[in-house]
């Protein structure tokens, strides 16, 4: 089986103007909800409310790009993320064991390569919202500037009367 992760991409500089930090191209991503669980909406301004509506999750920077890119990953290199992001998850949120810490990152990359069910090199987007107390994420696959979306083939149409 071959499993796929999404990865940092950018097109132009426009998410190191945007992001604080701005997530490198080429690292592994993870949706990153859980970075705005314990904050409080009103909170959510400026560069923040960036990330929180609009962005992936870097793993190895913990910054944040606006585009992933869908890419294989070799199984070691899925592990050595689990554990890269684990630590990151260990450092900044003092989960109650280093164990809990890998299984939070575990979940978080599983959950990761489930919207990478797209061929490879796709680009996807995410818009994230509250609705009451709960984080609400879309995400979407984007056609790149200048590529046309595929011929029509067929239609259907309601048979006249």
């Amino acid at each position: 089986m071959i499993r796929k992760l999404p990865r940092c991409i950018q097109l132009d500089a426009t998410d190191s103007r945007i992001f604080d930090p701005c997530a490198q191209p080429g690292e592994w991503a993870v949706p990153g909800a859980f970075m705005f669980a314990d904050i409080a909406p009103e909170a959510i301004a400026g560069k923040t409310r960036q990330a929180f509506a609009n962005g992936f999750l870097g793993i190895a920077s913990f910054g944040w790009t606006t585009l992933v890119s869908v890419a294989s990953v070799p199984e070691a290199e899925f592990e050595a993320a689990v554990t890269l992001l684990a630590q990151q998850i260990g450092r900044r949120f003092n989960p109650p064991s280093r164990a809990a810490a890998e299984a939070a990152a575990r979940e978080e990359l599983e959950y990761a390569a489930g919207l990478c069910e797209h061929p490879v090199n796709t680009l996807l987007a995410l818009s994230r919202r509250l609705e009451g107390e709960h984080i609400v994420e879309q995400f979407r696959v984007v056609t790149p500037p200048g590529e046309k979306p595929h011929a029509k083939l067929w239609e259907i149409v309601a048979d006249e009367p």
